[in-house]
Parts: C-alpha cells; sequence; structure tokens
C-alpha cells in the first residue's frame, strides 16, 4: 500500500506546479507519409517559445496574446513557418516536406542548426535509418547493432559478438526496447546480425549516460527503437536482395489520414543454398533466421490515437540430424497516445514480451532429448507530458514489469525440470527541464523502484556458518506458496537520483555535466567470452541482490564552421556494485541453485570520448576516438569467495583504445561512397600461469584472470551504391562493396589446447573472418 501511495504522489504532485494563459501545441509529421516526426525544433519567431517534438510528435509551448510567427525544422526537411493570431489556445500542426541537397552545395538543415549546444542531453547519440543504410556493413546487411559499435563508447567483445557494451558495462546492462517491449537478445546467427530490419524502424537513440528518468531496471545505457508507423497517404514499399537474405516492407492507408498500417518481413536463406556443395555432411543441416515486424495505427481524432505493433524472430540451427537449435524473441505492443489539454499528454501502454531458446537430438535417437527456456514479461506504463511553461517541461509516470523465468525443462530420455521464478518490478519517476536562463538548463530527475520475488517456489538454506554457498551446505529448504514474498528490494536504495546540467557560454559552444544513478534487477548469468542464447536470466532474490551503477560526465561541445561540423569531448566516471560474477570453474548449466556458482563483486569504468560529426553536405560523416578502462573487483574474506587473489581485474570487454572513422561522399545523383574503418585493442583473456602434472599428463593452471590481451583488432570496409533508376514512384539500386578489405585475421579468441607431440598446452587463435569479403544487394523503393 506505502508503494501504490508513493506512486499515486509522485504521478499526481506536478499538476499544482505551474500555470499560465495560452498554448500553441500540435503535432509535427512528414508530409509525404504521415509518419510523426521525433525531436522537430519549434520556435516562436516573436517571443521566447521554444518546444522539442516527444517520441510521438507532439510538442506545446505557451505564447502571449497577439501574432506569432512560428518556425518548425529538423534535420532533413524543409524548415516550415506559420503565422496565427492568438486570442485563445491554438492547435497547430505541421506536414514538413523533405529537403533535398545539390550536389557540392553544403545545407544545414534539420534539427535546430545548433541543438547539440543548446539541448540538455549529453551523452546520447541518434541514428537515422538513412545514415545507417550508407555504411557499409557485412554482406551488405544494414545492421543498427553493428553501426552503434562506430560510435565512441560502444564496444564489443569481438567479431561475431552477441550484444555490446557501453562505457564498461556488460551486454545485460543494456536496455534494448523495441517500440517499449524489451528485447532479451538482439542479435541472429550469434552476434553476427541484430534483429532490427532498419525497413522497419523510424527512429534509434542510444542513451550512454544522462539517462531520463522515465526509463530503468538496467546499468550502463538505453537503446530505444521505434518502428515507423505507417504511411497513411499513400501505399509504398521498399525492399532488398542480399547474398545472406531478402527483405520486404509494405505499408499504407486503411482509411487515408486515418488508419494505417505497416508490414516487413525478412528471411536468410544460407540453408537453401547448402544443397549446392554436394556434401553428404551437409544433409539435413538446418541454419537461417526470420523478422517479421507489423504496425496498425488509428487516429480517432487530434487528441487521441491508438498504436498496435508486434515483433517476431526466430534463428533456427540444426546439424545433420545431431542436434537442434534455436532461439528468439516474440513483443507485442498496444499504445494509446491521449491530449488531456493543451498542455498535458499522455502515453499509456501495455507489452508482452516473450523470449525463449531451444536445443535438443532427434527423438529416434537413444539418449534423445529437448531443453527449453523462455522469460515472459507483462508490463504496463502511464507516460505524461506537463508543458506547464516556457521554462519548465515536467515528465512523470510509472512502470511495471511482471516477470516469469523458466530457466529450463528437459524432456526425452529423461524428464526434469528447473522451478520457475516469479518476480514484479514497479517504479515511479518524475523529472522536470528547467530552462533557468538563456544560458543555464536544468534537468532534475528522481525515480523510485524496487523488485519483489514472488512463489510458488521451494528456496534451499544454507548453514550459516559455511564459508560459501554449497550444495553440501545446504541444511533443509524452505517453501513459498503462490504470490509468497520471497525477497523485496525497496526502501532508500530505491532512490535513483538523475541530474543534467548545461551552460552555454554562446551559441557555437556550451559545458555540460550529468549524474545518474541506476539499479538493475534482473542478471544474465553467463561464464563466456560472448553470451550465448542459452545463457539464463536470474531476478534479485533471497541470495542475488539487485545491482547499482554511479556514473557521472562533464562534457564540452563545439560548432565549427556555421554549425556543419560538430565536436565534443565527454569524460564519464562510473562505479559498480553488487555486480554478479562467476566462481573460478563454475558449471552454471542448468543449475537450481545458481548461487552456489555465483560471487558478487564491484567494479569501475572511466574513459575519455571525441567525437568529430559531419551531418550535411555532399560529405558526411564522423571520428571517434574513446581512451577507457574497465575493471571488476571480488574480493571476499576467504580464497573461495574470491577472483584473481581479491585485486582488480579487467572486465572482458576492456579495450583501452577504440577509433573509427566513419564517411559517406555524394558523388553525383546517382553514386555515392561509403568508408569505414576501425581499430581497437585487443580484449583481455586468461593465459595458463603454470602447468600442473597429473598422472603424467600436464594440466594448466590458470590464477589471473585476464591478466593478458589478444593482439589488435582493426579492418577496412568500403562499399558503392549506384541508383539505377529513380522517379517520382520507383527507385532501385545497386550497393555492392567489401568487407574487410585488406583480409585482416582478427583474432576473436586465444586458446590452448594439448599438443599431440610434446604432450604440451599450444596456444591456438581463432578467427572470424580472415579474408575479404565482397557484398551485393539489389535495393528498391516504390
Amino acid at each position: 500500500m506505502k508503494h501504490l501511495l508513493l506512486m499515486s504522489v509522485l504521478t499526481l504532485s506536478p499538476l499544482f506546479l505551474f500555470s499560465q494563459a495560452y498554448s500553441i501545441s500540435g503535432t509535427v509529421e512528414d508530409a509525404t507519409t504521415g509518419e510523426s516526426l521525433i525531436g522537430a525544433y519549434v520556435k516562436d519567431l516573436d517571443g521566447n517559445g521554444v518546444a522539442a517534438t516527444n517520441p510521438y510528435g507532439f510538442y506545446s509551448m505557451n505564447v502571449d496574446a497577439g501574432r506569432h510567427r512560428i518556425s518548425v525544422s529538423i534535420l532533413g526537411y524543409k524548415t516550415d513557418t506559420l503565422t496565427v493570431n492568438v486570442s485563445s489556445n491554438v492547435k497547430l500542426n505541421f506536414q514538413m516536406r523533405p529537403a533535398t541537397e545539390e550536389i557540392g552545395e553544403v545545407v544545414v538543415t534539420g534539427e535546430r542548426a545548433n541543438e547539440n549546444i543548446k539541448s540538455v542531453e549529453m551523452s546520447v547519440t541518434t541514428l537515422s535509418t538513412k545514415e545507417i543504410q550508407k555504411i557499409p556493413q557485412l554482406l551488405g546487411e544494414t545492421d543498427i547493432v553493428r553501426s552503434l559499435t562506430l560510435l565512441p563508447g560502444v564496444t564489443t567483445v569481438g567479431e561475431g559478438a552477441s550484444g555490446f557494451n557501453v562505457r564498461g558495462g556488460n551486454v545485460d546492462q543494456n536496455l534494448i526496447l523495441l517500440d517499449e517491449a524489451p528485447v532479451f537478445n538482439s542479435s541472429h546467427l550469434f552476434g553476427f546480425f541484430s534483429v532490427f530490419n532498419a525497413d522497419a524502424v523510424k527512429d534509434v537513440k542510444l542513451f550512454k549516460g544522462g539517462i531520463p528518468s522515465m526509463y530503468g531496471g538496467r546499468l550502463s545505457s538505453v537503446l530505444d527503437v521505434r518502428q515507423k508507423e505507417g504511411n497513411s497517404k499513400e501505399f509504398a514499399g521498399n525492399g532488398g536482395i542480399g547474398l545472406l537474405s531478402s527483405r520486404l516492407t509494405l505499408e499504407g492507408p486503411i482509411i487515408e489520414d486515418k488508419m494505417s498500417f505497416m508490414v516487413a518481413g525478412r528471411r536468410s536463406y544460407m540453408d537453401i543454398f547448402l544443397p549446392l556443395f554436394n556434401d553428404d555432411d551437409l544433409d539435413g543441416t538446418t541454419l537461417y533466421f526470420y523478422d517479421l515486424n507489423a504496425k496498425l495505427n488509428y487516429r480517432f481524432s487530434d487528441r487521441s490515437r491508438l498504436f498496435a505493433s508486434a515483433y517476431f524472430g526466430r534463428d533456427v540451427l540444426g546439424f545433420n540430424d545431431l542436434f537442434s537449435f534455436g532461439w528468439g524473441n516474440v513483443t507485442t505492443t498496444l499504445r494509446w497516445n491521449y491530449l488531456i489539454n493543451d498542455k498535458l499528454f499522455m502515453n499509456l501502454t501495455g507489452v508482452y514480451s516473450d523470449y525463449t531458446y531451444n536445443i535438443g537430438t532427434p527423438e529416434d535417437q537413444v539418449n534423445n532429448f529437448n531443453l527449453d527456456s523462455r522469460i515472459q514479461n507483462y508490463i504496463q506504463n502511464g507516460n505524461f507530458t506537463w508543458y506547464a511553461s516556457n521554462h519548465h517541461k515536467v515528465d512523470f509516470g510509472y512502470n511495471v514489469t511482471n516477470y516469469v523465468f523458466s530457466p529450463g525443462e528437459i524432456t526425452g530420455f529423461i524428464n526434469t525440470s528447473m522451478q520457475r521464478e516469479f518476480a514484479i518490478e514497479s517504479a515511479v519517476y518524475i523529472s522536470d527541464e528547467w530552462n533557468i536562463t538563456d544560458q543555464w538548463t536544468l534537468l532534475a530527475g528522481l525515480r523510485y523502484s524496487g523488485i519483489t520475488n514472488y512463489g510458488p517456489r521451494e528456496i534451499v538454506n544454507y548453514d550459516p556458518n559455511a564459508p560459501t554457498r554449497e550444495n553440501s551446505a545446504i541444511v533443509d529448504t524452505t517453501f513459498y506458496p503462490k504470490n509468497g514474498i520471497i525477497a523485496s528490494y525497496y526502501g532508500l536504495d530505491g532512490f535513483e537520483p538523475r541530474l543534467a546540467l548545461n551552460y552555454t557560454i554562446d551559441e557555437t559552444q556550451s559545458l555540460k555535466l550529468s549524474y545518474n544513478r541506476t539499479r538493475q534487477y534482473i542478471h544474465l548469468i553467463s561464464n563466456t567470452t560472448s553470451p550465448t542464447p542459452v545463457d539464463v536470466w536470474r531476478p534479485s532474490g533471497k541470495y542475488i541482490q539487485p545491482a547499482t551503477a554511479d556514473q557521472i560526465a562533464i562534457g564540452y561541445f563545439k560548432n565549427l564552421f556555421d554549425n556543419s561540423i560538430k565536436v565534443s569531448v565527454e569524460a564519464y566516471y562510473k562505479y559498480f556494485d553488487n555486480l554478479v560474477d562467476y566462481k573460478d570453474g563454475a558449471d552454471l548449466i542448468f543449475q537450481d541453485n545458481i548461487e552456489t556458482e555465483l560471487l558478487t563483486g564491484v567494479g569501475r569504468a572511466y574513459g575519455l570520448e571525441l567525437m568529430i560529426e559531419k551531418k550535411s553536405g555532399w560529405l558526411t560523416g564522423w571520428i571517434s576516438y574513446t581512451l577507457a578502462r574497465s575493471e571488476r573487483q571480488v574480493a571476499g574474506e576467504i580464497r573461495e569467495t574470491t577472483i584473481n587473489n581479491g585485486d582488480w581485474y579487467k572486465a572482458n570487454f576492456d579495450k583501452p583504445h577504440d577509433f573509427s572513422l566513419v564517411a559517406n561522399a555524394r558523388l553525383s545523383d546517382t553514386w555515392d561512397i561509403g568508408l569505414n574503418f576501425a581499430y581497437q585493442t585487443g580484449r583481455p583473456v586468461t593465459y595458463p600461469d603454470g602447468l600442473a602434472n597429473y598422472q603424467g599428463v600436464p594440466y594448466p593452471i590458470y590464477t589471473n584472470r585476464n591478466g593478458a590481451r589478444i593482439p589488435d583488432y582493426h579492418r577496412l570496409d568500403i562499399s558503392a551504391t549506384y541508383v539505377m533508376k529513380k522517379t517520382e514512384k520507383w527507385e532501385h539500386s545497386l550497393t555492392f562493396g567489401v568487407y574487410n578489405v585488406y583480409g585482416r585475421r582478427n583474432p576473436y579468441s586465444i586458446f590452448f589446447q594439448q599438443d599431440l607431440d610434446t604432450g604440451k598446452p599450444q596456444a591456438m587463435q581463432l578467427s572470424i573472418f580472415a579474408a575479404p569479403i565482397p557484398f551485393i544487394t539489389y535495393n528498391f523503393n516504390f
């Protein structure tokens, strides 16, 4: 009851803070498709009103009575200005026309030209699908996650690794949202490609720091991906045929300007070509993935709009009737936007998310088995934005997530299952963006969150005098009935303050500062370098506590040459507490009492990020460099509860130097050239410190975790796009290029195996790609 009371107080309190007479409000949309435009800059040219559209395309500003010229701009669109006489609240919607750039002319359109200077946001990157599609990618597949790893502060442990790491955080510390639905595995083919079909995506935003209080549940970052809403003006489509997969997206009005749809499909077909190899060993091999994105939206009125979206994706792998392996995500989102009044916007969302994986052998085998595991989420969010005045924009709301974890069920020659776990995570939040003066802007937020782990479940109890939690130390068990509380984490530790401050030195430069505390209640349990689909997620409970992270960052932002070149330098420090790590030699497979294999420690990450960016003109792209460290420490009172003898050790993804160059040149109306180069310090690896001899057989001894490094990584990719035909209704083009141009044999890992001649361990290098990989893709739009 006290949690519901606190939620009500924080949710309703902003309504009593401010008031003002007149407002101009409305939506900003693409005139050709009807898509809402996020982050459009709306300005009163005859006053001091300034606003930006929210993630649903809505804006509101306060004005005095009289005549006002209202200007709207956003990157890639022509600036629009309307004049309105204000004597009461005014509804003003904008339809923006895409801008075109002539070759050789530098045109700065878009968001407020110095939005990066004026905005209070820092450690935030927004990428459009057009930018992502210009980056050369493996086999020509447009890949959102791979594109993010070319940004400062974002890395992976290696080529083909699942997920990504942000500012020293693990892959499970990233909250990945697709239309507000969490995605637990963002990779296809074990990390070679991401699950996001760029043709179905409208907007991609990554928060590395300064995370708004509306987001929570992860320590390091938020990746917010929004799907297209569907063309409400006319029927349209686009797609492509590549070496790995083909894709098709269709969209159009069901009721013009009132109801529209979008549906996108993608499937790989590597399995179709396997018979061409004429290899008996490949008979029966299955290897493919597929995606299906869908969205409907219905406009009841200018004040009310309903969205329904879904994603279905799966990977299927089978080898010669020996085993089968599959994993996939299913998400559904139902969202209602409602304008309560001209200053108060509401978004209510219901989400269902289901991540499953299975591995098994054919039923005709003697010892056949099938292992199934899944995570289900039932989510309800309420988000409100109150445009209190031209100086205050208040966001507030609540999030409730009900988890059902099914770690594993085995059927076949044996039938057994691990216990399911149930938990409910809830939070309320509030933030106020306060334009104190023309030079000072403050964003202050507070989030309060917690989790309750509940039954039915049987929990083991350990001997309190035992030095460590081991199966041999179990003394008895306690059964918790349905809805019986096993553990609950609220209290003062549940407060997560968020703060961001902008000091605008002048129109071309600013200083920014941010601090945020984040809390994470679910944990990916893995002892592999890169998580695999069979790694398990477990909630905080009796023996696993929530993890926390505190991050502070400071940045300097400078625009040059009439805002056409944007430079940023950011420094950050992050401290982690209650991080889950695994014991040396831990066995994490099918472990009901997983706490017997785990240890708890702390972490720290710090770094300096530099980015030089150009988003307009015939030549666009960026240069980024990151100097960073990421370390962990597990220092218990006895040796069995320590790692690396209690000393600090490098995280798996610690890479001190990370450099990226991304460039795209528009040479003519028919030719585009793309290039990117990446260099990274080799990741840490654990080498043996010595040898032990048992019955004449030498075995390596490992004591210094991550005490060595694999060789450095670097790679060059190039691409070219040729527009074969372009009319008002039809365009088709060819994109071709080479991934890993100079054939760098980048090591993914160094491992040791016994030399058959000497009997001693021998170092071996595993490389994913060791040669140039050409690609060609046919793309079309209509």
